[in-house]
């Protein structure tokens, strides 16, 4: 009797517990290889995260293409991309726009891409990077690595009006996002209107930046496609 009793309760905790969910209340969700990935735009590279490689994804899982003029992006895992020529120093601005012709079509929540700048020794273990990436649901997020990755807005990123938002999954959004150096002053602008602003010593610091000169390039969630027209670097 008591061995029933115990299966009996076994079998209510079963159903009434529910499974262990992933980020933002989503189960959890892994980077899917893309098929025939790799890099076919001259002079460009990229190095995927590090919980990427332990998990057995390589950089041809993710796919980065050129259509005329326009970057087209297609993750598998999450990936920042760049060309080692794309160097910015001293005051300058580097911005893009994004495009997600359809919201959340490779995956189950909104991911995020972005525009990467102050990128030192890239592609090694040693490598600093700052990012600020949009999500299509109105959220950003301003992350770095330094080399181990570090947060300045939450580990979820936060919203802000002038942050697009898609009308509903499949549905196109798009972003322009810029990234600057003023000064004693970083800053990430969404569709013109600067969403984060930070004091330079908080970044060139050690465990996060080395220096706000480097190079710049482009950043992406996992199972994520946009693309991306008009990258440059201003003064």
């Amino acid at each position: 009797m008591r061995v029933m009793q115990a299966l009996a309760c076994a079998v209510t905790l079963a159903v009434l517990v529910p499974p262990v969910m992933g980020a933002q209340g989503q189960a959890p969700e892994t980077a899917r290889a893309v098929a025939g990935g790799g890099i076919t735009v001259p002079g460009w590279t990229g190095k995927i995260d590090a919980n990427e490689e332990k998990a057995g994804q390589v950089l041809n899982n993710s796919k980065l293409s050129q259509e005329g003029n326009v970057l087209h992006i297609r993750t598998g895992p999450a990936v920042t991309y760049w060309n080692p020529a794309n160097v910015a120093k001293g005051d300058y601005t580097v911005k893009a726009t994004f495009k997600e012709p359809k919201f959340m079509n490779l995956n189950t929540h909104p991911h995020s891409y972005g525009i990467v700048i102050a990128g030192n020794d890239l592609g090694t273990p040693q490598q600093s990077l700052l990012y600020c990436a949009a999500y299509g649901n109105g959220n950003f997020i301003v992350r770095g690595f330094g080399p181990d990755a570090f947060q300045m807005n939450g580990g979820h990123g936060a919203p802000s009006p002038a942050v697009n938002k898609a009308a509903g999954p499949g549905e196109p959004v798009t972003q322009e996002i810029a990234m600057s150096v003023k000064g004693d002053k970083i800053e990430c602008a969404i569709n013109g209107t600067v969403v984060a602003s930070y004091d330079k010593a908080t970044l060139v610091t050690a465990g996060k930046l080395k220096s706000t000169d480097g190079i710049y390039g482009i950043r992406f969630a996992h199972n994520t496609e946009a693309t991306v027209a008009g990258l440059a670097m201003s003064k």
